[in-house]
């Protein structure tokens, strides 16, 4: 069930993904946040750095597992610009983080991407992969996605 703060801290993730497109990175933030809503660490896309798999969430994750034990993560939650690819969610699965709110879904991402080399997306709900798993990891979202706020971060991004 979203939270009252869940809006303000996809925002949140938001600025980050701005700041990541300032920088002429891909459009994506994530932001990881404790049981007392301190953001514990933020994360711009790293494709630039990483390649293909320095997805936001995925950089995160492998941070969050290198700072945190597992029952710290267990109590976080990570807050996404987008729906995590099904990387990004095993990721997130594999470092033990207990909840996740994402503002636009991968279905419209992909929608808006197209067949962009850079991100070839996979219309594969987050929560398909993270069901598939033997812990449960709540999911909240499509948040912000009817009123075009997270869209309007690729605004011309993704355009040949």
């Amino acid at each position: 069930m979203s939270q009252p703060d869940d809006i303000a801290f996809l925002r949140l993730s938001f600025a980050v993904a701005r700041r990541a497109r300032e920088k002429g990175k891909h459009p994506f933030g994530a932001i990881l946040v404790g049981t007392d809503g301190a953001v514990l660490m933020e994360q711009e896309n790293a494709f630039d750095t990483e390649g293909r798999t320095g997805h936001a969430e995925t950089v995160l994750s492998r941070r969050a597992c290198a700072a945190f034990t597992a029952e710290e993560l267990a109590q976080t939650t990570m807050y996404v610009s987008a729906e995590p690819c099904a990387m990004c969610a095993g990721s997130l699965y594999w470092a033990g983080i207990g909840r996740l709110v994402y503002a636009m879904s991968e279905h419209k991402l992909g929608k808006i991407i197209g067949p962009h080399p850079d991100n070839l997306t996979l219309d594969l709900p987050c929560r398909t992969v993270l069901e598939a798993g033997q812990r449960h990891v709540e999911v909240i979202g499509p948040l912000l996605e009817e009123d075009e706020e997270a869209a309007a971060l690729h605004d011309g991004v993704w355009e040949r």
